[in-house]
């Protein structure tokens, strides 16, 4: 079993970024795509779930790049293991699935574990890059394919939407398009204090926890089209 590698890197402004995959080649790829982004760095890497959770623990990295298929723990339960983590601790990691599949036994029970975004290992590094940077900004990124199989999944949600008043669907709806609270804010011409009271309000009559679980609800009820 490989051990971990942690870098001895000061905290800075740099988009702290931890990598997790139990094939070495990858974590080189991954690394080597970030090192040419002067915003971000790799401030660790794990071979194995249990060791993505330990290290997400321990540096309190902002983004977290996770594969499903790993020994001892799988990137479904580390990724449960680093939102359950942060919400103890109030962290902000995000953590974003990187992995080759789009089967809705994958996709689901990974968003529904904390994920905050999704993408598969075919994206450009440009496009892993840029969902690093979304990810640090509060914004999420769902691969298109894996925004159809959250479509057509066969899970019922019941219509609890019916409840919001049409300020809150229009926010919903905006929400579900992967925006930020400014950036609604600016696109319905009312206020982010406004915005972020009708979020809560949305997250509550939805009873829902955050709002990747809005924007994943939004999706798979077509609110967002």
């Amino acid at each position: 079993m490989e051990e971990e590698k942690v870098l001895d890197v000061q905290k800075n402004s740099k988009i702290r970024v931890l990598l997790a995959d139990d094939h070495e080649m990858v974590r080189m790829g991954l690394k080597a795509y970030i090192s040419t982004d002067d915003s971000m760095e790799v401030v660790g890497e794990a071979s194995n779930g249990r060791q993505a959770v330990a290290l997400a623990a321990a540096l309190k990295p902002d983004v977290v790049l996770m594969d499903l298929l790993m020994e001892e723990m799988n990137g479904i339960e580390a990724t449960a293991g680093i939102t359950e983590a942060c919400r103890k601790s109030g962290a902000d990691t995000k953590v974003i699935i990187l992995t080759s599949f789009i089967e809705e036994d994958k996709v689901m029970p990974a968003l529904e574990a904390g994920a905050f975004s999704y993408l598969l290992k075919t994206s450009g590094p440009e496009d892993i890059l840029r969902a690093i940077r979304k990810a640090f900004n509060g914004e999420s990124v769902l691969e298109g394919k894996v925004s159809q199989v959250m479509i057509r999944s066969t899970r019922k949600v019941k219509a609890k939407h019916d409840l919001l008043t049409d300020r809150e669907m229009e926010i919903l709806c905006e929400i579900g398009r992967g925006k930020t609270n400014k950036e609604i804010s600016e696109c319905l011409y009312i206020g982010i204090k406004t915005v972020k009271t009708h979020v809560s309000s949305i997250l509550a009559k939805l009873e829902l926890e955050d709002r990747t679980k809005a924007a994943i609800y939004a999706v798979k009820n077509g609110l967002s089209d």
